[in-house]
């Protein structure tokens, strides 16, 4: 053996290891070459840099950086450090997300216009305004157009009205709608409407919003739109939501290329600066490029895929579920992963796991990671 295998072997095995390996070669020469190879010692190096009391469980380039300041080295000792690193069960439990655990992004495809509808409550706001507390959002996936109502609760009441008097005579019946998990979205009362329309109802995933990203996008912008028109008292928000659906419908979007006015009637919005200042009413025709739009949409897909971490999730496959809870609720010295769980289905980056009762329940991919 070499002086570099056998520095390496006594810092794996110890003092245990290296009287044992004094007292195999007391009695043969041959048995303390033959105990173990140099590369069997390399592979074993980095559990024991990283697991000793002086390892600190740390990431690869520190663990590596230790054994290089013991005067080791080979040229697979940073692909060493990280495959361990990789399968360390503290490590692993320890850890949280980033946004390299992100699942391939999968654009929700839509056909036609007002075909697909995502909704979502606002609120509560306080204070209230004319004895509302919460805004009741829909807005279309393809056009962005958006319609709101104020409303005193959040309950399937109010959704139903939404649909019964906007949604249904206006823009007629849609294929798909898309909702969190909330009771006022849950319920046989708006299941029945659903079905008896035909319409098909989507529930996005847990404690993932951007499953409805569209929608949460746009009440970020109604809100920032009130936040700088409301009075001082900020009371008067209900009645000024009017004015901001308009300023939404009418500003240009980059996704579409144009404003959701622009695309639903042909012609731009006629704003009240034009009187103002008898500017030419002129109407901007633009094309929509079916194809620059897909060929746009596999290169986002592309830039998103290459900044994170691919997951290989198979049916079977055992995993450690993130607690998002300790988010806001940290503990001291808590394990941030729960688990291990089984895979039973992962469709379309979402996983159906099941836990130790034998009861199945989905997550989102990002929130899972291989043991």
């Amino acid at each position: 053996m070499s002086w570099l295998s056998i520095l390496v072997w006594d810092l794996v095995m110890g003092p245990v290891g290296k009287v044992k390996a004094s007292r195999a070669s007391s009695g043969s020469s041959c048995s303390s070459s033959a105990t173990s190879s140099p590369a069997a010692s390399w592979s074993k190096f980095p559990a024991t840099s990283s697991m000793i009391i002086s390892g600190g469980h740390f990431a690869t380039f520190k663990t590596a950086t230790k054994v290089l300041q013991s005067g080791l080295w080979w040229p697979t000792l940073f692909k060493d450090a990280a495959s361990f690193i990789a399968k360390c069960d503290p490590c692993q439990r320890k850890g949280s997300i980033t946004k390299r655990d992100e699942m391939p992004l999968n654009p929700i495809l839509e056909v036609e216009i007002f075909d697909v509808w995502g909704i979502d409550f606002m609120g509560p706001f306080k204070p209230s305004s004319n004895g509302h507390n919460y805004i009741l959002v829909a807005v279309d996936y393809v056009s962005k157009w958006i319609e709101a109502i104020p409303c005193p609760a959040c309950d399937a009441k109010v959704v139903i009205k939404l649909f019964r008097t906007i949604i249904f005579p206006r823009y007629g019946i849609p294929r798909v709608v898309i909702s969190d998990g909330g009771s006022h979205f849950i319920n046989k009362v708006f299941e029945k409407l659903m079905k008896s329309y035909g319409v098909k109802h989507k529930v996005a995933t847990p404690y993932h919003p951007q499953t409805s990203g569209q929608v949460e996008v746009s009440n970020r912008q109604i809100k920032a739109i009130l936040e700088k028109t409301v009075s001082f008292t900020r009371k008067d928000w209900s009645t000024r939501l009017d004015e901001a659906l308009w300023a939404y419908r009418t500003a240009y979007k980059t996704p579409i290329g144009r404003s959701p006015f622009n695309l639903l009637y042909g012609k731009d919005c006629h704003l009240p600066v034009e009187v103002e200042y008898k500017a030419l009413w002129a109407v901007k025709m633009l094309n929509f490029d079916i194809k620059a739009a897909q060929e746009r949409r596999l290169r986002t897909k592309a830039a998103h895929d290459k900044l994170i971490r691919l997951k290989d999730f198979k049916a079977g496959d055992s995993v450690l579920l993130y607690n998002s809870k300790l988010r806001l609720f940290p503990g001291k010295l808590r394990s941030k992963w729960a688990g291990p769980f089984k895979i039973t289905k992962f469709p379309y980056g979402s996983l159906t796991l099941l836990n130790q009762e034998g009861k199945e329940f989905t997550v989102n991919g990002i929130d899972a990671s291989h043991i």
